[in-house]
């Protein structure tokens, strides 16, 4: 994808997201009667501004996309006329106060409840939890896990595609737990495995966790035809076409298109003679794996993609669906598990059983933007609820200047009785700016690193 439709993907992203939130504020301040005067997407120089009539609430799109806010009216930033006292956001009771401020993180929750709620109903194509071979060595090859097992529960509870099951292994990592899986092999025959993770503490989520554990999904052998060109990749560059059948990577024989992967993959950055049969014509083609980065290693990519038999993936994919009120259901119990484990997720950072370095900036959520945007329009929308859930846990932390840290200070009046001293306020300010500048600096750190990094 091109420069210019990365950047359009993070701003509709980014624009999409501040809506959301900030309605979340907006339309409980005017349910607990308080004066909205501004709606704010964007901060510094409005571009654009309107009203319905005037007196109401101003709309502004401003120059600087990241964030927004709305605008209450408020006896400690103007002066109010005594008609409109009875609609200023200072003078309503704490319960008010609280809600309106936890509205903003709770819209987020709720717009990826129902993204993944949409999707569920509609439909989801995702991979079946069939195993590859496990390396020797490997926690899964020593538990006695097979190439061609199926994974039907973890602990006695079901699974129904890969993702749910690295999702559920990712957390049993983290939580340094010993996992049974419950398999069935391609005779029929089950069996059970377990695997102790408790070896996996220090640095769990660094690169491929369940490929360290030996875990990875089956992939039934294809024959090295060209299936599709990604826009803009080395392949398209170098003239691959689709129904391109590639013989040789240099001098190795290609009999698989596993085998053209691990030339490509062998290759980052270097020059690779590739020999193509196109209609019974035999090609010589050089292609430059693009370098990609990933776990510490270095590794090429060429942007293209297999030809699929019709019926081969019926062996790999499964379409899962559900109906209204279980899409639901599910949508908030993946949008709580999301939450939970982003929480968790910094707290080892905190303690350092987690590096600081997956924690990401702008960059990295336009590259992510772009790529899942890339991949489909269903790809994009679970980049959208993934990015609400971390936005609304976020602003839920208890660091003064953002919502989590006022709600913080209405719970203390709540407990007292009075609010809390403007001076303790100024003083949290502070230390909540000093905390947000360091996390800033350590996102945008991580983004030029991953960026130069390649």
């Amino acid at each position: 994808m091109s420069f210019l439709h990365t950047i359009a993907a993070f701003i509709v992203a980014i624009g999409v997201l501040i809506v959301v939130h900030e309605y979340g504020h907006y339309i409980v301040a005017r349910l607990c009667g308080v004066r909205v005067l501004r709606f704010s997407v964007g901060f510094g120089r409005p571009l654009l501004t309107w009203r319905r009539r005037p007196g109401e609430t101003e709309w502004v799109v401003a120059a600087i996309p990241f964030g927004g806010y709305v605008k209450m009216l408020d006896e400690r930033e103007a002066p109010v006329d005594p008609a409109d006292l009875g609609r200023t956001f200072n003078r309503q009771h704490v319960a008010k106060r609280f809600l309106i401020v936890a509205a903003g993180p709770v819209f987020n929750f709720i717009f990826a409840v129902l993204v993944y709620a949409g999707l569920f109903m509609h439909g989801l194509p995702e991979a079946r939890p069939v195993l590859a071979a496990p390396p020797a060595g490997t926690a899964a090859a020593t538990a006695g896990l097979h190439v061609g097992d199926t994974v039907e529960a973890i602990d006695g509870r079901p699974v129904a595609t890969w993702q749910d099951m690295r999702w559920r292994m990712l957390k049993a990592v983290l939580q340094r737990e010993v996992v049974t899986l419950q398999v069935v092999d391609d005779a029929g025959r089950r069996s059970a495995a377990t695997l102790d993770l408790h070896g996996f503490d220090d640095g769990a989520a660094d690169g491929d966790v369940l490929g360290r554990i030996g875990l990875a999904l089956y992939r039934p052998p294809l024959d090295p035809v060209i299936g599709k060109v990604v826009a803009g990749s080395p392949a398209e560059h170098a003239g691959l076409l689709p129904g391109d059948r590639i013989t040789h990577a240099g001098r190795a024989a290609i009999k698989t298109w596993q085998d053209l992967v691990e030339a490509v993959r062998a290759r980052p950055g270097a020059a690779l003679p590739l020999t193509v049969d196109r209609a019974g014509v035999p090609r010589q083609i050089e292609v430059v794996p693009q370098t990609i980065k990933a776990d510490g290693q270095r590794f090429g990519r060429i942007g293209a993609a297999p030809r699929v038999p019709p019926g081969h993936a019926d062996r790999i994919f499964v379409r899962v669906r559900y109906g209204p009120a279980e899409s639901i259901a599910r949508g908030a119990e993946k949008t709580w598990d999301i939450a939970v484990f982003s929480l968790k997720m910094l707290g080892k950072m905190l303690v350092g059983q987690i590096s600081w370095r997956h924690l990401s900036g702008p960059v990295t959520i336009a590259d992510f933007a772009g790529q899942s945007a890339q991949l489909g329009w269903i790809s994009y929308l679970m980049f959208l609820a993934v990015i609400s859930i971390s936005l609304g846990v976020l602003n839920l932390l208890p660091v003064p200047l953002l919502d989590g840290g006022h709600l913080m200070y209405y719970t203390v009046e709540t407990i007292k009785g009075s609010p809390v001293s403007e001076r303790i306020m100024e003083l949290g300010q502070r230390v909540g700016l000093a905390l947000l500048l360091v996390l800033t600096a350590f996102a945008f750190y991580n983004d030029l690193n991953r960026l130069l990094s390649g």
